[in-house]
């Protein structure tokens, strides 16, 4: 019996939402987790006073920019925060926040795009290039040049496709004198190691990474500083029994026909898939063992942990989900942010239960 013919849940395989490049536009806004970030509701760690830092330096950036009209005023106050850079023109670059998961980077580029004041977007790397997609290269160059400010979360380069494409987008965006602030677990000169070799490749990271301060976040996962681990698998009967209860936003979905169902839909409708729900059960949730199936899922996981949509799942624990082979591999960072997030949201699932 398939999850549609049981009749007391919604199932996201049923689902083909179509996303409009209106709606790509609208979006370019911080995630509804991140809607309400700011620099004095970021909790930096005692132990690690890079965190404090990149705080501090973000927000006088925030500042500057705001107070900024268009002839270069409010560069002063950064000059000194900068310096280290060893760059004097530093303040003139991007930001690029580096460092592991779990650190709050998404946390401190959402509370930069909040307090810095005039036009603005903020995306993740696939956005944008899904919106380069819609729209044409040209029209999405002319919208995003209008910004006085653009943010890019989770920046990596997983295809050497999309190098040029990006490289000449962030030019012609430097050039319109555009603002830009990024984050990624991986230092710019260093996108794609351990996948890409290619000269001409590494030319062009080599010119991305010109264009950008980079501000180092050192840490552990906030996620994980308690020492919590992933919980425990639920029945399947409990998610069923869940997913009965009153409620249309109750989702539930067989794991391996949503793997598959991801396979046939681009990841930029991924966010529209997941409109209206407000929990998800994966019954029979196992290790995926193909590359570009498990990335698509970390994609999808990042959406839901955009949107806090608890998981209750049956099957493996969440910390089992990509196997070893992957986990050694060159998306190795992806893989354990997208289990780190995933903990998080199976937690918040777990939960679910025990209060009925």
């Amino acid at each position: 019996m398939t999850i549609a013919e049981r009749g007391y849940a919604n199932s996201l395989t049923g689902r083909r939402p179509a996303v409009s490049a209106d709606r790509l536009i609208g979006e370019l806004v911080p995630p509804p987790r991140f809607a309400h970030a700011r620099f004095d509701t970021y909790i930096p760690d005692p132990a690690e006073p890079s965190q404090s830092a990149a705080r501090d330096l973000l927000a006088e950036r925030a500042r500057a920019w705001s107070a900024r009209s268009g002839s270069g005023n409010g560069k002063s106050g950064i000059r000194g925060l900068l310096r280290r850079s060893g760059s004097a023109g530093s303040e003139g670059r991007g930001v690029y926040l580096d460092g592991g998961y779990g650190v709050g980077k998404t946390h401190l580029l959402a509370s930069l795009w909040h307090e810095t004041e005039g036009p603005k977007v903020y995306g993740t790397f696939v956005e944008y290039t899904n919106l380069v997609g819609a729209l044409g290269f040209g029209p999405t160059v002319a919208h995003l040049a209008t910004q006085r400010l653009v943010c890019i979360d989770e920046f990596e380069l997983d295809d050497p496709g999309d190098t040029v494409l990006v490289s000449t987008l962030l030019t012609r965006l430097a050039e319109a004198g555009v603002q830009l602030a990024a984050t990624s677990n991986t230092l710019p000169d260093q996108l794609g190691e351990g996948r890409f070799a290619a000269a001409d490749f590494l030319r062009e990271i080599q010119g991305l990474a010109a264009r950008f301060t980079a501000v180092r976040i050192e840490g552990q996962d906030y996620r994980r500083r308690d020492g919590a681990t992933a919980p425990d698998p639920l029945s399947d009967a409990a998610i069923h029994g869940y997913a009965g209860l009153e409620g249309s936003g109750r989702f539930v979905d067989d794991f391996d026909a949503l793997v598959t169902h991801l396979s046939t839909l681009h990841p930029s409708r991924y966010g529209a898939l997941l409109d209206g729900v407000d929990s998800l059960g994966l019954l029979g949730m196992r290790p995926i063992e193909d590359q570009n199936a498990a990335l698509r899922f970390v994609v999808f996981v990042d959406r839901l942990y955009d949107r806090s949509v608890p998981v209750l799942a049956s099957g493996v624990a969440a910390d089992r989900l990509f196997r070893p082979e992957l986990l050694g591999g060159g998306y190795r960072k992806k893989y354990l942010r997208a289990v780190s997030r995933l903990i998080s949201l199976t937690k918040a699932g777990a939960a679910l239960v025990v209060q009925g």
